[in-house]
């Protein structure tokens, strides 16, 4: 073998393991938002977040602005590891504590609500890149007031569903549960735990019990009709999204759980991590850019060396 075609096979040797760094430094990302029953993020983004026809969507732009709704599949904590109630205080428990979705922690009676009844009811959770974990779905205990800041108190203690690796259908994670009977106006809260990550995402869900439950009143009776998303106005929407996936989580390679592989996104704004951050692509490009050198200097090396050699 000539001393060029060795420096060369040495070169590619030390570019090889760049390449997987910078496959491996790529945080993975999971997103995701309950559509039935729709939660609040997902209702306001399917009004449109420029012009929500609600009166409570309304509210929330003024407070948290538009892009929490572009943002609408990524209200998630990344660090949580089993340790919601924990990290998560009173009053925010809609926002998961994050200052862009605060709008969502607004106090009223008039969210756009999802008629629901006791009894078993097949959920469904719009999951824009699926991953494994757990969910649990947690109702407001009778008495709750939805006038009143949301607290952990407000919610019963255990959850009335909880399941592991639920089926993914047509990109949604579909599950049955038992709902406790109430009456009138309550929230269903949705902590999605990865199991593959300490990174948890979170939803509250107006419904409404009974005749009230309709979803065409308004007031604190019955609230507006809340709708989920169609994919169109997903797809529509996801270049606004500061996010990563929208409906490109569906146009990628195969994915572990059966789904498209997520697409990684540019500029790595609000990831949502296995670990690291949009600063970890850079690292690794450092990386290979001295690793790269490196090489460089080795066939410079090895031509000079072949050069005298030949001499």
């Amino acid at each position: 073998m000539t001393a060029r075609r060795t420096a060369a096979g040495i070169a590619l040797l030390g570019l090889a393991p760049v390449a997987l760094t910078v496959l491996t430094a790529t945080p993975a990302a999971a997103h995701g938002s309950m559509s039935d029953p729709v939660s609040r993020v997902a209702a306001c983004y399917a009004e449109g977040p420029e012009s929500p026809t609600s009166a409570a969507c309304k509210a929330a732009v003024r407070v948290g602005g538009t892009q929490a709704l572009y943002d609408w599949n990524g209200v998630r904590d990344g660090d949580a590891g089993g340790r919601s109630k924990e990290r998560i205080p009173d009053g925010k428990l809609c926002s998961a504590g994050s200052d862009e979705y605060k709008g969502l922690d607004l106090p009223r009676a008039d969210w756009p609500a999802t008629p629901l009844k006791a009894g078993k009811h097949t959920f469904r959770y719009r999951a824009t890149a699926p991953h494994k974990g757990t969910f649990e779905l947690y109702l407001t205990k009778a008495g709750y007031d939805p006038a009143k800041p949301l607290g952990w108190s407000d919610l019963e203690a255990r959850p009335f569903a909880k399941v592991t690796d639920p089926a993914l259908v047509n990109g949604s994670y579909v599950f049955d549960g038992t709902v406790p009977a109430r009456s009138g106006r309550h929230l269903v809260y949705s902590i999605w735990q990865r199991s593959d990550s300490p990174e948890a995402f979170y939803t509250c869900s107006d419904v409404v019990f009974g005749k009230a439950g309709g979803g065409t009143g308004s007031g604190a009776a019955g609230g507006g009709g809340a709708a989920a998303p169609t994919e169109r106005q997903i797809a529509a929407g996801a270049g606004k999204s500061s996010l990563d996936m929208g409906h490109h989580a569906h146009t990628g390679g195969a994915h572990p759980d059966g789904a498209a592989a997520p697409v990684a996104p540019a500029g790595g704004k609000r990831l949502a991590e296995t670990g690291g951050d949009g600063a970890t692509a850079p690292l690794a490009l450092g990386g290979a850019a001295v690793l790269a050198a490196g090489a460089g200097v080795l066939f410079a090396t090895a031509r000079r060396r072949a050069a005298r050699q030949r001499g």
